[in-house]
């Protein structure tokens, strides 16, 4: 399963009134960590296919997200369920946290 792109435009219905949870990272194309944490979220995407959306704001061009979730560093990675944040991991973390963020 692909890793989705986030927007303003889609959030709401792709996120907030999804039927399962979702996983949002955050980032920037100029970010170092960023660039780290990416094939991890990608990774983590493959395998929780079907039963996580998994998906990617990036900051600049969605800068109104970003600010609505106070995401004040990037990466930052939160968990949605039911139009909830439930859950938020700041900066590169293993994938073993992205799971651990689904109990």
């Amino acid at each position: 399963m692909a890793v989705k792109t986030f927007t303003k435009e889609n959030f709401d219905q792709e996120v907030l009134q999804a039927s399962g949870p979702v996983l949002v990272d955050f980032w920037a194309s100029w970010c170092g960590p960023c660039k780290m944490f990416s094939p991890i979220v990608d990774e983590f995407a493959q395998e929780q296919a079907g039963r996580v959306t998994v998906g990617k704001v990036n900051i600049d061009d969605q800068p109104d997200l970003a600010a609505r979730y106070g995401v004040m560093s990037i990466p930052t990675a939160m968990l949605f369920q039911n139009g909830e944040a439930v859950g938020t991991l700041v900066g590169v973390q293993p994938k073993e946290n992205l799971e651990k963020l689904l109990k």
